[in-house]
Order: structure tokens, then sequence, then C-alpha cells
């Protein structure tokens, strides 16, 4: 297939070239461009019609079994993951694959029982989970009663954007927190943060109350401690955490806290596999994270990016492509559990071996039901995060695909949400796509790419719901073509990954992309 695509391109530029020129034939580097272009273009054009809607849904059709053959997930450091990676290994060696299984170590989090949090007294109230409070990660499986203590710094009424430093130093903590509950407003630093110096004062559980600006008001599932901590500890509403705070102004307020949970190390493991030819020296890496959460299947959350990588690396390893650059196809694990492979992936890393590295492909969820065409706005012109430079080339890539396809796209930020974030750490551009989580579509983007306005973009984002009806084959095929192209186009490319003037970011974007995420995968950091 390689050699006949070869041979195709080889007879093309001499006749084009030829057409295009009049008075001079053109240099001899212009030549090796043009057929460069032609290559490229006649292999990706192969590449697109091979990777089908099909294709893609057997390998989601497999995940789907594995969740449902394993407690309805496929979650890190549950059977149901370790599955998948056993899958994907498989089926990667068939294609013609030396894979690499990337063990690590992490802090396992699950709740075995419905957790429980009441105001004992003045009052008593009895709080419901999940509308009122969430358990935050990483609490001890442990019961507590003790006399609510707020922090200072508690900023009430809220500003019109977050400023709350409640709970970031140690002076937050009056004396009396020891043996008492933290109450701690969300704000400025980060929940781990917060815990940690909860900790060292000598707390015996904590209520984190979100912000109560417009979007921090409810309940968040998923709030993380950093770390396994000693004490049971609960993210509440603003309503709830401000109708505790104004009590405690007043007189004592005590609460009892319930979580019944296993927290303890275990092993995760990434999946990554090189393409035979390329560049050694010039490495491609195409992510997608292979985890769902606990609470569901994980079918397009992130099975759609999962199941198009897989396909598109099979068809790769079947063809035996002769590749510019090596193209090295990775499945992360715990991404929901706060970008976990990727980072050990990248740690693990010499600077000499990330130097390699020309740029990261990212691909998290591509097939929302009531979806959009997002690409991430990798030079920062429409979101307030622009990535290393090169990562406008790579966004211009996605942009000019789509655009030949008459499709219409959206820009999205680079906001901590996926795998793209160790390497944009690190400096390495970062680029790809998203078809759109739990925001709710807008009248605009109903108009311009169907689905249902005041929806969301998938209704069963992080649910059991998560499972196989509810992929949008129509966005499987458009975002697949699309991530077909880019990981040829930069497989061939000759010139290094920078952006030129008309893609590159403003210096100041750049550094605002080194500020503090709220988000660090599924999980809320901050």
């Amino acid at each position: 297939m390689a050699a006949a695509l070869l041979a195709t391109a080889l007879a093309l530029p001499a006749s084009s070239a030829m057409a295009a020129t009049t008075n001079a034939a053109p240099s001899a580097a212009a030549q090796r461009g043009l057929i460069g272009d032609l290559i490229t273009g006649l292999i990706s054009a192969d590449l697109q019609r091979a990777v089908t809607v099909a294709g893609i849904r057997q390998h989601l059709t497999a995940l789907q079994a594995i969740a449902t053959a394993n407690g309805g997930n496929r979650a890190a450091g549950l059977p149901g993951y370790k599955a998948s990676v056993d899958y994907v290994k498989q089926r990667l060696q068939r294609a013609g694959y030396r894979v690499t299984v990337q063990p690590f170590p992490f802090d396992f989090f699950q709740e075995t029982g419905t957790p429980e949090f009441a105001r004992v007294s003045p009052s008593p109230r009895t709080y419901t989970p999940a509308t009122d409070f969430a358990t935050t990660l990483y609490s001890a499986s442990t019961e507590v009663t003790g006399r609510v203590v707020p922090t200072r710094n508690i900023v009430l009424p809220p500003t019109p954007e977050p400023s709350s430093a409640s709970g970031c130093e140690a002076a937050d903590y009056p004396p009396e927190t020891a043996g008492a509950i933290a109450l701690i407003q969300r704000g400025t630093c980060t929940f781990a943060q917060k815990a940690e110096m909860a900790e060292a004062a000598g707390a015996i559980g904590v209520i984190i109350m979100n912000e109560g600006q417009p979007g921090r008001t409810d309940v968040i599932e998923g709030v993380g401690l950093g770390a396994p901590r000693p004490y049971p500890g609960v993210f509440t509403s603003f309503e709830v955490g401000n109708e505790l705070y104004t009590q405690a102004q007043s007189g004592p307020v005590t609460v009892r806290i319930k979580v019944q949970a296993i927290n303890e190390e275990r092993t995760n493991w990434n999946v990554i596999a090189d393409t035979w030819f390329g560049d050694p020296n010039k490495v491609v890496t195409v992510g997608a994270h292979l985890d769902s959460v606990q609470v569901g299947p994980g079918i397009n959350d992130n099975g759609s990016g999962t199941a198009t990588n897989l396909e598109v690396a099979e068809q790769v390893g079947r063809r035996q492509l002769l590749l510019r650059n090596k193209v090295r196809f990775a499945f992360w694990g715990g991404e929901e559990l706060g970008l976990l492979g990727s980072t050990h992936y990248v740690a693990s890393l010499s600077d000499a071996e990330k130097k390699k590295i020309l740029l990261n492909l990212n691909f998290d969820m591509l097939a929302s039901p009531n979806f959009v065409r997002f690409v991430y706005d990798g030079n920062g012109s429409d979101t307030p995060d622009a990535g290393p430079d090169g990562s406008g080339l790579i966004e211009n890539v996605f942009l000019a695909h789509f655009a030949r396809k008459n499709l219409a796209t959206a820009p999205t930020a680079f906001d901590g949400r996926s795998d793209y974030g160790p390497f944009i750490e690190n400096g390495i551009p970062a680029g790809g796509l998203f078809s759109g989580a739990e925001n709710v579509k807008s009248e605009a983007e109903a108009r311009i790419y169907g689905g249902t306005a005041g929806q969301p973009y998938d209704a069963c984002y992080h649910q059991p719901c998560d499972g196989i009806a509810n992929i949008s084959n129509t966005a499987l095929d458009q975002f697949s073509d699309a991530v077909a192209n880019a990981v040829i186009v930069f497989a061939m490319r000759r010139d290094p990954v920078t952006d030129t003037a008309e893609f590159a970011a403003t210096a100041a974007k750049r550094a605002a992309a080194k500020r503090s995420p709220l988000f660090k995968g599924g999980l809320a950091i901050r």
C-alpha cells in the first residue's frame, strides 16, 4: 500500500508543477515540498477511508462488554480497567506493534456505602448526598461528630470573581480547630493545600463550601484532597456552607460526618506503542485516556477517544507506512483521578527524551450526542490560555481540515481537564479535539451544529448512562477523519513544529497558560 501511494505521488508533481509554472521551473526545494505535500495528502486520504465508524464501534462494543462484565465501569484500580488494558494491548500486538505496558502506583479511593452528613445542633438537619454535599476523595473511612470552626478569610458575600483565601495558610485556622471540624471556603488555592493545612491544625474533619459566585454555588463531584487524609471530608453547596457559617457566628454548631470507603495504594497502567518506521528523535505522541469514572462505563468519556486512537493505530500498523517521524500511540490510565498516567509518563522521561517529542495530540470525548466540533485553542486567540510554541500550528491543521469539508468549528480552552496538561507544563506543543461534556449547548451552537439548545453536549457525562447508546455516529465520523489526517500530517512533517506569526500567541497568553487550572482531569483541584 505504501509503495503504491508513493508511486502515485511521484507521478503527479511533475505535471502539477509544470502546469503552475510559465517562465521558470520550481527550485529543488520547492519540488521536494510539492512531492512531500502530495504524498502526505494521499496517505491521509487513504487512512481516512480506512478508519471507519464501524471499525471504531467494534472497539466501543468491546469496551462496553468489559464494563458490563466488571461492575458497570472501567475505572482505574478496578477489574474493568485491567481488562481494558489487556484488550488494547492485544489489538495493538495483532496490528504488529511492540507494546509497552507502563505500571505506576496511585492512591485508590472508592466509597463502599452511602455517605452521611448532618447538623446535630442547633436545629437538626440531615443533608442529601449529591444535592447538598459530596464526599471528598481521599477522605478517611470513619465517622466523626464535632463542632464547626470556620477558618479565617471566608468572604461573605462573595466577590464577583473568586478571591477567598480561606484555609490556604496555617494562620487561617484558629486554635480551636484542633479536635473540631473545619469549615473552609473554596477560593484561590488548591483543595489539597487547604486539606494539608487543616490536617496540620488538628482538624478531625473538613467541610469545604463552594465559593458562591454564579457557576460556583452547587455541589461538585470529584473534589480531591490531594492525598489520603486522616479525617473525613465533604464538599457542600454554597447554600449549606453559608448556613453553617452564619449559625456558627451566633453559637456552637455541631455536625456529624460519616464516610465508608476503601483508601489504599494500587497499581495502574499506561499502554504505549510506537510505529516501526519514523525518526526516533522526532516523536508525535497521540494520546487518549483509557479509564472511565467509577459510576459508569465511559463509552463516550473516553471510549470514543480510545477507540478512535486504537483504530487509527491499527490501520497505520497494518499499512507499515514509511513515516518520516515516529508516532507513539498512548492510552493513559487514571485521567479521571488527576491525569495520573500521562503525568507519570512525562515525569519518567529524561530532558533529552522530552526534547524528542515534537508534539502531543489529545483526543478526549469525540462522540457526544449533542456535539459541537471543538478544537483546542492552541494560540490563545479566543480563550485565556495558549499552549507552548507550536500549539497554534496544531490548531490550524485541524481548522484547515474541517474548513476543507465545510464543517464549522469552535475553540475550546486548555483548562487542565485532559492529558495534554503534563505536556504543556513541560513546554511540548499540544492540540486536539473535543465534542463537549456537561456544559449546555447555546441557541447559536444549535443553529450551526444541529442538536438541541438548552441541553448538555453529553447529558450522560460521568453517569451510568454513558454507554454504547450514548454515541453519535455523525460526530465519530467527522472527528475520526480529522484525527487520521492530523496523525499523518505530523508523522510526515519535515519542518519544525513552531507557530508562524499568523498563529503565534502573545507572550502574555503564553504566560497565562502557566496559571493553576481549576481541574486536573476529572478532579476539581481548586
